[in-house]
């Protein structure tokens, strides 16, 4: 693959995972309830990193092409995104227990998560509809590395970017909101009306016409 090709989809890349949507609501929830931010950008990275296996494997054009497959990841991905979503809208977070806010919130476990960060991203059908139709065509047939390879690369560029930006996005929001009680409780219900938007139009989208 040559460099051009690799920094053009980084570019792209970079561009999709600017835009907020579920990764950004579940990022601000994890960090503004005072969840560790490393176990949540790890489960999000968890999820990508299964995603790009499925695609360079060759068995993402599969469920994409089985109708049943794909309804079956998109009812459970909107339905787990609507249950976050509510599930924020109903607590939202404060400021995480300090000296300042001894009554904030108290942090969930790293594993548990952890496990909502993969649900978040693993079971997005959207995204993975977007690695199937986005990574080949930054791929070279004619390449010296096998197209698996390729798609394992490109897939690996937008899962350590996603890591580095929703890191930053989550140290940056308990950094700024910490000592903002009230402008933490209304991010963190825009972000519990995100994670319910991305669900419910998960499902729009599956609907009968």
């Amino acid at each position: 693959m040559d460099v051009t090709s690799l920094l053009a989809f980084w570019a792209v890349a970079l561009l999709l995972i600017v835009v907020p949507g579920a990764d950004w609501a579940f990022t601000l929830g994890a960090a503004l309830k005072g969840d560790p931010v490393a176990p949540a950008v790890g489960g999000l990275v968890l999820g990508y990193t299964a995603m790009t296996l499925v695609v360079a494997a060759g068995t993402g054009a599969l469920v994409a092409g089985t109708p049943m497959a794909l309804t079956v990841l998109t009812l459970a991905g909107g339905l787990y995104l609507i249950w976050l979503g509510t599930s924020t809208l109903a607590n939202p977070a404060g400021p995480a227990p300090t000296a300042e806010h001894p009554n904030g919130p108290e942090p969930r476990g790293r594993w548990s998560v952890l496990a909502r960060g993969v649900g978040v991203s693993g079971l997005n059908p959207k995204a993975l509809l977007l690695f199937l139709a986005l990574l080949p065509q930054f791929t070279d047939p004619a390449g010296d590395w096998p197209i698996a390879v390729q798609l394992g690369v490109l897939g690996l560029m937008f899962t350590l970017s996603c890591a580095a930006f929703y890191t930053m996005i989550g140290r940056l929001a308990r950094a700024v909101l910490r000592a903002r009680p009230v402008a933490a409780r209304v991010v963190s219900r825009l972000s519990g009306l995100g994670m319910v938007a991305v669900g419910v139009g998960l499902l729009l989208d599956h609907l009968p016409d």
